[in-house]
């Protein structure tokens, strides 16, 4: 079985082409490793080996392993993509460096308090429900750019990205161009979305980054 340190330069090799076939500059594309129940033995052969930028999608879970490894690596980027709740909104503030999961009022009023008390400013990304799945975090595509105005305008937030997980059955291809259009009006530069079984798919259509978790990590 191969180890994670191979699986993830296989990735790298991956998205390296994908941007190539879709005409896109060499290192357009993020590479989002997704750490989730993992732990930092696990994780830190794949830094070694040079990945940098980390997704998780618990603030507590991050809280346990992510302080020491930061310590020890300061470049690192940790993201939150998971569903936020507004009482870990301190925590998240404090611990991310981004925050994909932005996706209604309440949050949007936690974090521009909390950003405002702790004076550190997370890069923020509003997470669209693109299939509109009742059990899915994420708002609604047809309130996604007003939302996004309003996170601008009444909360102070510079949203600088759209965040999407397309239904698991439904052909992804769809959904990513939903979120272009929807990126392009909202005047965002980053676009979220593609994660290990769909990832070629999602730089074709213009995925800033992607969150690859089990090709990388194996099976939870």
């Amino acid at each position: 079985m191969a180890s994670a340190v191979e699986q993830f330069f296989t990735v790298k090799a991956r998205i390296a082409a994908a941007e190539r076939e879709a005409g896109r500059q060499a290192g357009a594309v993020t590479l989002v490793a997704v750490s989730k129940t993992f732990s930092a033995d696990d994780i830190r052969p794949v830094i070694d080996a040079g990945q940098r930028v980390f997704g998780e999608n618990r603030v507590q879970e991050a809280q346990a392993k992510w302080p020491a490894l930061k310590q020890a690596f300061p470049d690192i980027e940790l993201h939150l993509i998971g569903p936020l709740q507004s009482n870990k909104a301190k925590e998240a503030v404090a611990l991310f460096d981004v925050i994909e999961t932005v996706d209604r009022e309440k949050i949007a009023a936690e974090l521009a308090k909390e950003i405002a008390r702790q004076g550190r400013s997370p890069k923020l990304y509003v997470q669209v429900n693109t299939g509109s799945e009742p059990q899915k975090a994420g708002i609604e595509p047809r309130e996604a750019v007003p939302f996004v105005t309003r996170c601008r305008e009444v909360h102070s937030l510079a949203i600088q990205g759209l965040m999407c997980i397309p239904p698991a059955d439904e052909n992804p291809g769809p959904h990513f161009a939903l979120l272009e259009k929807l990126g392009t009006e909202a005047g965002v530069e980053a676009l979220s979305m593609g994660m290990s079984g769909d990832y070629e798919t999602a730089i074709a259509f213009g995925a800033t980054s992607i969150r690859v978790g089990s090709a990388i990590f194996g099976s939870r």
